[in-house]
């Protein structure tokens, strides 16, 4: 067999992951991004970048979940020398619900510090809070990471095409292999109707100030990032395709975030962003081999897209290889 070509559709954080990754694994292959997006145009820019899976995050099995974010985690944590827009970061989060709603399982055995909130510190922000949790995590802030990841790309060797992307058929004639990382997209050129999109909405602010994250019930989220901006959140309302800005949604955010942290009542708002997450259950990390082809499907991960990328391109790279030797030894048979 030659050099192996690869096409890997879709320039979000997963796409652009994704690449490196099999750059890495497979430095002799000749791999394409190809995307009609790119950086600030894309969805994964408008995440706050928190790591912090849900807990109803969900790939093929909960061990495979597991790895995944184990992965991704100390794939990040590796990359912070880099100074490519990715910092430990401290924070809160508190409610009046439930114990179950300040817990992670995910996490509370993977970061550094995931402990109960004490009582002061349950004091800290306005509101009944019964229940609350200290825990550091790492923020990868996308603006910084997307431009970064397409740099090192390109010093690998990799090349960028922008262009739309119709059919992977249309791909096959150039690419033995592609990797569809295509989010959304992948409704329609997968016909796949398991995936959705989850409306997001955001306004990101000027809080130099603000060290620490705070989180509160109904999806309440403040998030301080890089430049002293910080994100304030949301919404997730399923199978809805507006991306315009509500002003209901907008005042609903503030006023939440107001009470949970009233400072930033004089914080100037310098973005409003709305996104359409791409939520799959199970999140599609699988090969399909098509004739002399494969597809490595990499796509659904919803709004945990910046937390689960690095481990689930790992994993989808892993499949790849895994296809490539045993059809090498078939072919020795």
């Amino acid at each position: 067999m030659g050099i192996l070509k690869v096409g890997i559709a879709g320039a979000g954080i997963v796409g652009l992951t994704s690449a490196l990754e099999l750059q890495n694994i497979l430095p002799s292959a000749d791999i394409t991004v190809i995307a009609n997006e790119f950086n600030q145009d894309t969805t994964s820019d408008g995440a706050a970048g928190l790591f912090r899976p849900g807990t109803s995050f969900c790939g093929p099995s909960i061990d495979i979940t597991r790895k995944w974010i184990e992965d991704a985690y100390r794939h990040y944590s590796d990359l912070i020398p880099e100074r490519c827009g990715i910092k430990e970061v401290g924070g809160y989060i508190f409610s009046s619900i439930s114990q179950s709603n300040v817990q992670n399982h995910y996490l509370e055995k993977l970061v550094p510090v995931y402990r109960p909130a004490t009582r002061s510190e349950l004091k800290l922000c306005p509101g009944d809070w019964k229940y609350g949790a200290y825990f550091s995590t790492l923020l990868i802030e996308c603006r910084q990471f997307l431009p970064w990841a397409v740099s090192r790309f390109k010093k690998g060797g990799g090349k960028v095409e922008k262009g739309n992307i119709s059919s992977f058929d249309d791909l096959f004639q150039t690419y033995d292999v592609v990797f569809n990382c295509t989010g959304l997209g992948a409704k329609l050129l997968c016909n796949d109707y398991k995936l959705v999109p989850i409306r997001g909405q955001v306004l990101k602010v000027s809080a130099p100030w603000l060290n620490n994250f705070f989180y509160g019930d109904f999806d309440t989220y403040i998030i301080p990032g890089f430049n002293g901006v910080a994100t304030l959140g949301g919404c997730r309302q399923f199978d809805s395709f507006s991306t315009d800005i509500n002003h209901y949604d907008r005042a609903a955010i503030l006023e939440r975030c107001h009470s949970l942290v009233p400072r930033l009542k004089n914080a100037p708002i310098t973005r409003e962003w709305v996104g359409l997450r791409p939520h799959r259950d199970p999140v599609r990390v699988e090969i399909e081999v098509k004739g002399k082809n494969k597809i490595v499907h990499n796509y659904g991960h919803g709004g945990y897209g910046v937390t689960a990328a690095a481990g689930t391109s790992k994993h989808a790279v892993r499949l790849l290889i895994q296809s490539l030797s045993s059809s090498s030894a078939s072919c020795k048979l």
